[in-house]
């Protein structure tokens, strides 16, 4: 067993891509995520697991289908499994993500912005 303390700035500074989540720890199931966000995601949701957005750095605009929510640097969102949603990052946004290990990115919809494959940092 390794324990560590992760830097977040450091993982964030090893990679550019967008719309990509990186995993950066694990506990009780749940996933720690990294990721860059830029420009409209996809429609999307997850029917099996709720989804939290903490907002690092950046302001992210989260569509849902009544509302348009924005979340600044120190907020957070959670989306409760089941919701339509799609993320909005006019300007680039860091964001840390917790989710069940199983959850894609994509939710229920596939599309080149899929990826079956989970990368760790």
């Amino acid at each position: 067993m390794n324990i560590d303390k992760v830097n977040i700035s450091e993982k964030f500074g090893r990679f550019s891509d967008h719309w990509h989540p990186r995993i950066v720890g694990e506990l009780n199931g749940q996933q720690v995520k990294l990721a860059k966000l830029k420009g409209e995601f996809i429609w999307h949701s997850h029917e099996q697991e709720d989804e939290m957005f903490l907002i690092i750095k950046g302001t992210l605009k989260m569509e849902l289908r009544d509302k348009v929510v924005e979340i600044k640097e120190g907020e957070f969102i959670v989306i409760p499994r089941g919701v339509e949603h799609r993320p909005i990052a006019e300007e680039e946004v860091q964001v840390m993500l917790f989710e069940p290990a199983s959850t894609l990115h994509t939710g229920n919809v596939t599309s080149e912005l899929t990826r079956n494959k989970q990368e760790w940092l």
